[in-house]
């Protein structure tokens, strides 16, 4: 998150695979993928990342676990790397740093302003109301794929691109590509949905001895 996808555009029908020409509108996979996750209150999964950038020297990969409620929860906890910890506990945004032993915290932005991508899946924005949407030709097998472009001036990211379940519509991955031309890369494996979790599981402590910023 401190760092948080070109697409070929085919010239004309024949260079369009099948795959493509058999998916929904742009409209209509918004619609579809908005109303399937109004039904989601929560959800965890365990989840890989790759990020890629020109500040970076080379690709960075990353997995953890994620558990989200809305509205407004995230704990992201990195497995790999500095075992980094996101929390999100509905007003404030916690980000932890074991390694450099600081903490830096801000309040969540208000309403459903989506200056952050990650706060669309706590529940934060409308993929019909705050994006232009688009599909793109390339298609992953079992999954339909949609480009979104966020309407606002005030987010930090440039496009995020969904993949979700043609046969469920749940979410198995996202892209975040950012104004710098950086791409974040999410992969879930093992997602539940609607498991009752407790606000509980979302509260932070911030460890003693550490730097708050």
């Amino acid at each position: 998150m401190r760092t948080l996808l070109a697409f070929v555009v085919a010239l004309g029908t024949a260079a369009v695979p099948a795959a493509a020409q058999n998916a929904p509108t742009a409209s209509e996979l918004a619609a579809r993928v908005q109303a399937h996750y109004v039904t989601v209150k929560d959800f965890t999964a365990d989840f890989t990342l790759m990020q890629t950038s020109s500040r970076l020297p080379k690709v960075v990969e990353e997995r953890g676990q994620v558990k989200v409620k809305k509205p407004s929860r995230m704990r992201w906890t990195y497995q790999t790397s500095d075992k980094q910890e996101f929390v999100a506990d509905g007003t404030r945004l916690y980000s932890y740093f074991p390694r450099d032993r600081y903490v830096t915290t801000s309040p969540l932005p208000k309403g459903d302003d989506l200056s952050t991508a990650l706060l669309f899946l706590a529940g934060r924005g409308d993929l019909t109301r705050d994006f232009t949407a688009a599909v793109p030709d390339e298609q992953p097998e079992g999954e339909w794929r949609l480009l979104l472009t966020p309407k606002s001036l005030k987010a930090d990211f440039k496009t995020m691109t969904l993949d979700v379940d043609r046969a469920t519509l749940a979410l198995r991955g996202f892209t975040v590509v950012d104004e710098q031309g950086g791409i974040s890369r999410f992969r879930f494996l093992n997602l539940r949905e609607n498991r009752g979790l407790s606000d509980k599981e979302f509260e932070f402590q911030i460890p003693k001895n550490v730097e708050i910023r």
